[in-house]
């Protein structure tokens, strides 16, 4: 059908579209089998030349590049990449008319995917040119080439530092990393990048050398070598540069205000001292004159009279004493209970304090070791019930949601758990606020769409996980824990911890290893797991970015196959996937769906970022009754897919085929590997006829567990001994019978800081353990650290079973 669209036309041709015809200024355009124009008859005897023609192009990450050719006058033009022609679908044709000399220019653009490069990885570099065709000839343009652009982290060479002498010359080497492109080298002192225009002191050799003319004192410091192209850009380790004088006039100016300094700090040190004197004499002279000596203090310690009842309290110092707060109490250390610093009073005194009756907490069982009572919290359930019904809360996700734990919870806490995906949310008690009750959900997100972006040597260690809703109001830290994938060694990764905003956006809220206390996040990087205490809820992931190529992720290697075969081909199917449980859980009950059966039990691969793919290959069937349809040796997965790819489980089939119906036993070798590095290997001998291997549950992960849990059913520990064990080790012990010993005991030393930023350092502790124990937790092996901490001190951990 004739269209007529003006002085700019755009054609896009489908397979389904078979003729259309646009007629404008005297040119068809065709869309069966070619697109073509008829040129008006002046035009009809010149070759066509080319106005652009493809150039170079570099993939970056994972963004096609777009190649262009335009030519007049033209009445074709087609793109041919390795001797192969496009596929005119793929071609995206525009013509205008050049207004200067009424020639018809044709335009047509091709998009060019870093997977059409890497099918051709290590075979022959990846090109393409277009061709141009009019009624006299054709025409070819130049050749395109198309690389993957990347750039290694190590250096070839990096500077070292040194000592020279004033007016010396000196030399730092550097050779950048390997990249295509070639990396650019930059200079940087002192984090200052170095300008040899502006400063002729300094050369930069055409190999990347920093050369130093003439060194002067102004010249020492830390050199870094900088290497970056468009993919990423990396530093060297810093070399210092220490010049120092050969000697003369400044080295007696150096001397000289050296022993001035001296002098100066010398005289500072003597007013000091005689400040510090003159104010202990008159220390000393108030002590002395007041009357607080002879108010008849009792000894520090404190002994109870009897088991399990507390010495009556001492009197304290008038109210109106001159100069009481002078005073500092020193404790009694040969007595075996509790010793106080300052004003003297008893442990249950004031108000909110429990009473320390008889009933002890730790019970000493045949062995020596101590037992915990699990104690009950004495509620009236009616009361309970009318109090939650003046209580707000939010509405969240919909309750049909796949993947989702929800529940409601109020101060006392609880649990969320995400069966069978080793995620779940721990809300400790007084996260929630007293009057508040919140419906919280944790989900795991598996949409192609909220996957997020990675940049460079990044990969996802972890699932995405959600949990809200958003914006929720807590008064401490909930810890929320979920499967990585990395070796767990922190010297080969730089972890970080990904929130998508609200605007959709992702950003780094957190660098392990680097964690400040005063940020709303902090975590626990265990062999497998991670626990992350937040105060803000939201969509979180663990990205890794790898500082060299000895860093590895653990993949999962699961065989399956079809659980019935009436037929002379038989599959298998190899899934290499992120060593999680979350997406071993998809990968089951997929294969469930497909009728699928697991034929061996899973095996853990090492997988390092050293840019090689991962191959399988299968040997050492019967001929006389099997043979492999694979036309090669093997199969291959690119390394970027398994690194940089969106999807967390890639997957290979090896179809074989039995010479005769009659044959059911299969034998054979099995091999996954990566290209120099490690393998792993399946030794299959199975009936294929009989469904003898019935899946295993414990592969199957099928966890009945409760998904959500509130209250003191969802924690180890009693809430009331919990209340007692923190406000017995929160307050520092002068022996460390405190909190920090409890951190020690459970090999929590390297938190010390983020447990001592906050008002309760024990109930982080107890958090943690809570989250790391909660299924296979021994809450007597608790017991008994407790009582090694408190072996002196066993009064401060009496109470009774009614209190429990």
């Amino acid at each position: 059908m004739p269209l007529l669209l003006g002085p700019f036309v755009r054609c896009r041709f489908s397979a389904t579209l078979r003729v259309f015809w646009l007629v404008f200024a005297g040119f068809t355009c065709t869309g069966s089998e070619h697109a073509t124009a008829t040129l008006p008859a002046a035009f009809n005897d010149l070759l066509p030349h080319f106005l652009v023609e493809p150039e170079d192009n570099f993939i970056v990450k994972n963004k096609p590049v777009t190649l262009t050719c335009r030519s007049t006058p033209a009445t074709q033009i087609y793109f041919k990449c390795n001797g192969e022609w496009v596929h005119q679908d793929d071609h995206l044709i525009e013509r205008t008319i050049d207004p200067a000399t009424a020639l018809p220019i044709m335009q047509v653009t091709i998009d060019i995917t870093r997977q059409q490069v890497e099918k051709i990885f290590g075979l022959d570099e990846y090109w393409c040119q277009c061709v141009a065709w009019s009624t006299t000839g054709t025409q070819k343009s130049q050749k395109a080439y198309i690389r993957i652009a990347y750039l290694r982290k190590n250096f070839e060479e990096e500077p070292q530092g040194k000592e020279v002498a004033l007016d010396q010359e000196v030399l730092l080497r550097c050779h950048p990393p390997e990249g295509v492109p070639q990396a650019e080298v930059e200079w940087q002192r002192n984090e200052d990048v170095i300008n040899p225009e502006s400063d002729l002191n300094f050369f930069i050799t055409t190999d990347h050398n920093l050369v130093i003319k003439k060194a002067r004192l102004g010249d020492t410091g830390n050199y870094t070598c900088v290497a970056k192209n468009i993919v990423a850009r990396r530093k060297s380790n810093s070399a210092t540069v220490l010049v120092y004088a050969v000697s003369g006039a400044e080295d007696v100016a150096l001397y000289v205000g050296m022993v001035a300094v001296a002098l100066c700090l010398t005289l500072l040190l003597i007013v000091v001292v005689l400040v510090y004197r003159r104010k202990k004499e008159d220390l000393d002279a108030d002590v002395a004159d007041s009357s607080i000596l002879t108010t008849g203090f009792q000894p520090m310690g404190i002994k109870p009279s009897k088991p399990g009842v507390w010495a009556p309290r001492p009197r304290r110092p008038p109210p109106h004493s001159k100069n009481s707060h002078l005073l500092t109490i020193q404790p009694d250390l040969t007595t075996t209970t509790t010793s106080y610093q300052g004003t003297l009073r008893s442990r249950h005194d004031g108000t909110g304090k429990f009473s320390m009756t008889n009933g002890p907490l730790l019970d000493p069982l045949p062995n020596g070791s101590h037992s915990l009572h699990n104690g009950k919290l004495n509620s009236d359930p009616a009361e309970f019930v009318s109090r939650l019904s003046t209580q707000t809360y939010f509405k969240t996700l919909p309750r049909d949601v796949a993947n989702t734990s929800y529940g409601t919870f109020n101060f006392l806490g609880g649990r969320l758990t995400i069966p069978s995906t080793g995620i779940s949310l721990l809300i400790p008690p007084e996260a929630i606020p007293r009057g508040k009750i919140y419906e919280i959900y944790l989900t795991v997100q598996r949409k192609e769409d909220l996957r997020l972006p990675l940049a460079g040597c990044q990969t996802l260690l972890s699932p995405v996980v959600s949990c809200g809703p958003p914006g929720v109001v807590l008064s401490r830290p909930v810890i929320l824990s979920m499967d990585h994938c990395s070796d767990a060694c922190l010297d080969n990764w730089a972890v970080r911890l990904k929130k998508q905003n609200y605007e959709g956006t992702w950003e780094d809220v957190l660098l392990m290893g680097e964690e400040l206390v005063s940020e709303p996040y902090y975590c626990q990087l265990e062999a497998e797991t991670c626990r992350l205490f937040t105060e803000q809820l939201g969509t979180l992931a663990l990205v890794g970015e790898s500082l060299h190529m000895g860093a590895a992720k653990r993949l999962r290697l699961v065989l399956f196959s079809d659980a019935y075969c009436s037929t002379l081909e038989y599959n298998i199917r190899v899934y290499c996937m992120d060593d999680t449980q979350d997406v071993f859980k998809e990968v089951m009950q997929m294969e469930r769906q497909l009728g699928g059966r697991l034929i061996d039990e899973p095996h853990i691969l090492l997988f390092k970022d050293s840019y090689h793919n991962l191959r399988l290959s299968i040997h050492d069937m019967p001929q006389a009754h099997w043979r492999s349809k694979l036309l090669a040796g093997y199969q291959e997965i690119p390394f970027y897919h398994i690194w940089n790819g969106s999807q967390r489980y890639l997957h290979c089939t090896f179809t074989l085929e039995r010479l005769s119906l009659s044959t059911c036993e299969l034998t054979c070798q099995l091999c996954v590997w990566q290209v120099e590095g490690e393998g792993q290997s399946f030794s299959l001998d199975f009936n294929i006829a009989k469904d003898t291997r019935a899946v295993d549950a414990e592969f199957l992960l099928m966890d009945s567990s409760a998904t959500a849990l509130a209250g003191p059913s969802a924690f180890q520990i009693p809430y009331l001994i919990r209340q007692k064990i923190c406000s017995s080790l929160d307050a520092p012990c002068p022996n460390g019978a405190d909190w920090r010993m409890l951190a020690q005991r459970l090999k929590l030393e390297r938190h010390m800081s983020f447990f001592a930023s906050k008002a309760s350092p024990t109930s982080l502790i107890l958090d943690l353990w809570e989250a790391q124990h909660f299924h296979s937790g021994n809450i007597n092996q608790l017991a008994t650290v407790m009582a090694d901490i408190g072996k002196q001190e066993a009064m401060i951990f009496l109470v009774s079973d009614g209190e429990c």
